[in-house]
């Protein structure tokens, strides 16, 4: 009989009292580890002899014994097992599937006390093989249930899922999680595009370990969504010749494929751009693109956009009469361009708007101005001004009418000394400008400009001086005359003009009754038969 049955014995008789020796179990250990086994002891206990046993679920096996300071291994055992000799405690391993079972200790110190204990150790399978595996590797965007399957190796495993840092739990809705011993299935209906692309992990553990699994992204087709045509500028005209460049844009995965549409009609082209070179009219009108992706079978259509190709206005030009009679003729003037589409006319007279009044009538449409009738200060540079939305080009006409001469105005000295010069000024408003003729005392003058000089004054030239103006393509005169009085020298000197205007008063009385006396004396005179 050994010395661990005398013990059994012994406690069996009540001749030893029993103490709990080892703490609650199961002890769980992974396979190919070690384990210690703690035992509950104050820190001045000593003992005689330590047994530790174990049963696999057949006969009691011996593992370590250490009876008066002597230790005996089981053979099975040999280098696998360390015992502390003070505290009881017990390491086992590396450990091997056939270390599952209970394992018991016996520990004595004197014949009125001992320490016993038993508990399960669980040799678990190390956690490995971690991996997700989805049910399908392409899937549309609310149109697909995804299921990721996560399978490992190991005992008593617990599976978390996580989507970066963040948990993937069951909502009971859209999301669920069905688990398995060696298995967890998350499965999602109707997937959303960001919802999978993760890194989605999958971890598998217990309380000794965990593994993660490799990180998982499942890419989900989806749209066309957003799809916007852009390119045509904030004023929808474009100018003939131009280059135009039409965008599509859209979200989708894969890549969306275009269809272009213009006025319904489908166009060649089949990118993201629809480049138009050199435009014309009939570019002109609306286009829409179709957006299409070849996973999730959806066509969506952008918005339409509008755009006129305009030709510039160019040659423009004014048309009217050479000349114009004031008063008695009516006018027009028509404005035209050689190229271009006109939106909008405007005149201009001597570059400030022309004002429309019941005289002058601008046609509706802006290409005519009438004037009945013509006014001299219908005399003017004219502009006509044609605009559209991407040009505008002008040109000007000087309308001439012809008028006069208005009153003259002769103006100058009307008393002089002798020997000063005097300059008689004569003026009259007049299209064409007006000719000039002088005559003094009634007698024409060799002068035809519109002022008459005497450079050193005589008494002779005292007398009436009248200035005619002529207008050639009138055929109208003016006239004006005026009076002037040449005095001796000093003579002026002092007076006032209430003087002087008495003077010249005097001077015209004296040559009127010159001119009555010659008269008289001619009619007195008897005339002689010729027979």
């Amino acid at each position: 009989m050994d010395v661990r049955q005398v013990l059994l014995l012994l406690l069996c008789a009540g001749w030893l009292r029993a103490q709990d020796a080892l703490p609650d179990g199961p002890v769980d250990a992974v396979l190919g580890r070690n384990v210690t086994f703690q035992t509950v002891v104050g820190p001045s206990e000593t003992f005689l002899t330590i047994t530790w046993s174990f049963n696999g679920g057949g006969d009691l096996v011996p593992v370590v014994t250490i009876a008066s300071g002597v230790e005996k291994v089981d053979e099975d055992y040999v280098g696998r097992v360390w015992l502390n000799k003070t505290s009881g405690v017990l390491t086992l391993g590396p450990l091997t599937a056939a270390d599952n079972g209970d394992y018991s200790v016996i520990m004595v110190n004197n014949l009125a006390g001992t320490k016993t204990g038993e508990t399960r150790l669980r040799v678990l399978e190390p956690v490995s093989k971690v991996e997700i595996r989805p049910n399908m590797m392409e899937a549309v965007e609310l149109n697909s249930t995804v299921v990721l399957n996560c399978t490992a190796r190991g005992s008593f495993l617990k599976f978390t899922w996580t989507n970066g840092t963040a948990p993937l739990v069951a909502d009971g809705k859209r999301r669920t999680i069905k688990e398995g011993d060696l298995y967890s299935a998350l499965s999602i209906s109707g997937v959303l595009r960001s919802e999978l692309l993760g890194p989605i992990r999958c971890t598998a553990g217990n309380k000794l370990e965990s593994e993660k699994s490799a990180p998982f992204n499942l890419s989900v087709s989806f749209g066309p969504d957003n799809v916007v045509l852009a390119g045509v500028p904030s004023v929808p005209m474009v100018r003939k010749g131009a280059n135009v460049t039409l965008t599509c844009s859209t979200l989708s995965l894969p890549a969306a494929r275009f269809q272009w549409y213009h006025e319904d009609v489908l166009q060649s082209d089949t990118g993201s751009t629809l480049v138009m070179k050199d435009v014309t009219e009939k570019h002109s009108g609306n286009y829409t693109c179709i957006a299409s992706n070849a996973k999730t079978l959806r066509y969506v259509a952008s918005n339409t956009v509008h755009f006129s190709v305009l030709e510039a206005i160019s040659g423009v030009r004014v048309a009217g009469p050479a000349s114009l009679l004031a008063g008695n003729q009516s006018a027009n003037l028509t404005c035209s361009a050689a190229a271009g589409t006109v939106a909008t006319w405007a005149w201009l007279k001597d570059k400030l708007p022309l004002v429309p009044s019941e005289r002058v009538v601008v046609a509706a449409d802006g290409s005519r101005v009438t004037f009945d009738p013509v006014r001299k200060d219908d005399n003017a540079e004219f502009t006509c001004r044609l605009s559209n939305a991407i040009s505008s080009d002008s040109a000007h006409f000087k309308m001439v009418v012809n008028f006069g001469p208005e009153p003259v105005v002769l103006n100058g000295e009307e008393a002089v000394e002798v020997t000063h010069r005097v300059e008689l000024k004569c003026s009259a408003m007049s299209v064409p400008a007006a000719t000039y003729t002088w005559s003094f005392n009634g007698t024409m003058q060799p002068v035809t400009t519109p002022v008459y000089t005497i450079d050193k004054a005589v008494y002779s030239n005292t007398g009436k001086y009248t200035c005619k103006a002529h207008n050639a393509i009138t055929g109208l005169s003016s006239e004006a005359s005026h009076w002037l009085v040449v005095k001796e020298e000093g003579a002026l000197e002092g007076l006032s003009d209430g003087a002087i205007a008495g003077i010249i008063i005097g001077v015209l009385l004296a040559l009127a009754l010159a001119v009555a006396a010659i008269i008289y004396i001619r009619r007195k005179r008897p005339v002689q038969s010729p027979y």
